[in-house]
């Protein structure tokens, strides 16, 4: 299927709820009284959001009702533990952007394929993910393979500046991700090649698009959706491996990273989507509260 222009029903703006003050707050806590600490303050910002969060409430009520098929019940209790996990997920992150990492335990599955892929001789890769489960503590497991700094994230660099700026100031600094910024040129898409033939990986989210911008349609939990073109089109038209990577959550502080090989036709982007969307849905199942795209997605009838 060919890519096609985004409608205006896009809800996704690239930007996510959050104050300078409130990420203090929680690294003030992390610090002082460690990770847990955080999260007992969490049970009530999450039973703010869980209360007043109208749209995003809706929103997931959709994904936990008609796609997964809980009962009506388990959607309202899944609506808050959806709040509170996301939460968690995010003071993780700030804990170990603060250098907090040693808190926290990794366990890899398929780790080997991300080493086959460092490890191989004139030929970079590229690895999707998507924004379930905790993708951006990936950093932590990536220090410990990626020794020569190769990996690179594709990222538009719409968070607001003033947190992000935050939380660099806080990194630790002896490994400092790489990212490359897309351009409304599209020059983003020749520094992509460039890192490639020099032996980089390219690594993609492939679940947000945004207005305006080429999209495919995959089927996702038993019903269509629209996916960004950009990374499948990409990935599958330089003849690199590619590779399937989501950090998922778990309980007592352990995150679980998967890398599966993605397995389609070279230049056949509606395969590599379908590939993606099949592997996406078996973590969702899996891992049903950690869905954090608080837009319409399927773009349901109102």
């Amino acid at each position: 299927m060919q890519s096609k222009e985004a409608s205006p029903r896009t809800k996704w703006q690239g930007k996510s709820k959050g104050t300078v003050l409130g990420y203090k707050i929680f690294v003030f806590l992390i610090k002082h009284s460690g990770v847990r600490s955080a999260y007992f303050l969490l049970i009530f910002v999450a039973l703010y959001y869980f209360l007043f969060e109208r749209k995003s409430n809706q929103v997931l009520y959709y994904y936990f009702r008609k796609r997964l098929g809980f009962s009506r019940l388990r959607t309202i209790l899944a609506l808050y533990q959806n709040y509170f996990v996301f939460g968690q997920t995010l003071i993780d992150k700030v804990a170990i952007f603060a250098q907090l990492q040693d808190k926290f335990t990794y366990e890899f599955d398929g780790v080997e394929h991300l080493y086959n892929l460092l490890e191989q001789p004139n030929k970079g890769g590229i690895l999707i993910s998507a924004h379930i489960g905790n993708f951006e503590v990936a950093e932590p497991f990536f220090r410990e393979i990626d020794v020569n700094y190769q990996i690179h994230t594709v990222t538009t660099d719409m968070e607001r500046s003033a947190i992000k700026e935050y939380l660099e100031s806080i990194t630790d600094k002896k490994y400092e991700a790489k990212f490359v910024y897309v351009k409304e040129d599209l020059s983003h898409i020749f520094e992509i090649n460039d890192l490639l033939q020099k032996e980089n990986i390219i690594c993609f989210t492939g679940d947000r698009y945004f207005e305006g911008t080429k999209y495919l349609t995959g089927n996702l939990l038993g019903k269509q959706a629209k996916f960004p073109a950009g990374p499948f089109l990409i990935a599958s038209r330089l003849g690199v491996p590619v590779i399937f990577v989501y950090v998922m959550k778990e309980k007592n502080l352990h995150y679980h990273l998967y890398a599966r090989i993605a397995e389609a036709k070279h230049r056949d982007a509606q395969e590599l989507l379908n590939a993606f969307t099949e592997n996406m849905e078996q973590m969702l199942l899996k891992y049903p509260l950690q869905w954090f795209n608080y837009f319409d997605f399927w773009e349901k009838e109102d």
